[in-house]
């Protein structure tokens, strides 16, 4: 990884190193947060297959969206933001189930 440091002072870039570890250990717990969400929707797509529900659900997904953005909002989060990124979630969860579901029904 490259960084410029320009003039900072040692106790700035301390601070900066603190920083940016904690953002690590942020983004790998979101990563495995998502790991463990896609788990749970795998199962949910294999028991929607098994008894040919649709792989879609749109009054889950609003509810959904507008749970996490009342969520994004008390957290202080662009619940904008929030729900682009939830949208992008559902669409990969929809397009899991999809394929869930074409194999189930090629068995």
């Amino acid at each position: 990884m490259t960084t410029t440091t320009g003039g900072a002072d040692e106790a700035a870039l301390a601070e900066l190193h603190r920083l940016r570890d904690s953002i690590d250990n942020i983004d790998a717990a979101v990563v495995h947060m998502l790991a463990e969400r896609f788990k749970c929707t795998q199962q949910v797509g294999h028991l929607k297959a098994t008894h040919h529900l649709p792989p879609a659900d749109p009054g889950r997904e609003a509810e959904q969206i507008t749970r996490l953005r009342r969520l994004a909002e008390n957290a202080k989060l662009d619940p904008a933001f929030a729900e682009k990124l939830l949208n992008f979630i559902i669409a990969e969860v929809i397009r899991h189930h999809e394929t869930i579901a074409n194999e189930v029904l090629s068995d």
